[in-house]
């Protein structure tokens, strides 16, 4: 297992902000899973718009951090980083559940575990905790390719 920080996270995501949803890994396992973290701040861009009077972050970038963290947990695995000619893609979100908002000041906790890998189709189970609670769940199918 291994910890990365914010400039070791760059060199695998071409995601910058304001759609860096990754702030730290606490754990990885290649092949296996990750722990990463999101500090979720009250300066966030998407909460004047969502909503100004009870600042919630939108799913679909709770679901993208899971993303991003399974990004990691795979080139990780594969033993690479983010190139400018290959593109980490989406390919099936299936039964995202949410459970409960993610406000601001929430500490969110992306919980992302390899289920299979099959011809560069990755498979996983991927759940988001605040404070030990499930707050969104969801297995993510991605793919990169080249551009």
């Amino acid at each position: 297992m291994s910890t990365m920080n914010i400039h070791e996270i760059l060199k695998y995501l071409p995601h910058r902000y304001p759609l860096l949803l990754v702030d730290r890994v606490i754990s990885f396992e290649a092949g296996k899973d990750i722990i990463a973290l999101k500090n979720v701040s009250i300066n966030e861009p998407f909460f004047s718009g969502h909503f100004p009077h009870y600042p919630v972050m939108p799913g679909v970038l709770i679901v993208e951090a899971l993303a991003q963290a399974a990004a990691i947990l795979t080139l990780r695995t594969e033993d690479t980083t983010s190139k400018d000619d290959r593109v980490y893609y989406f390919v099936g979100i299936d039964g995202v559940r949410f459970k409960k908002p993610v406000m601001a000041g929430d500490q969110l906790m992306l919980k992302v575990a390899i289920e299979r890998q099959i011809k560069g189709l990755w498979k996983y189970s991927a759940r988001a905790e605040v404070d030990g609670q499930l707050v969104t769940e969801a297995k993510l199918m991605c793919t990169s390719r080249n551009i």
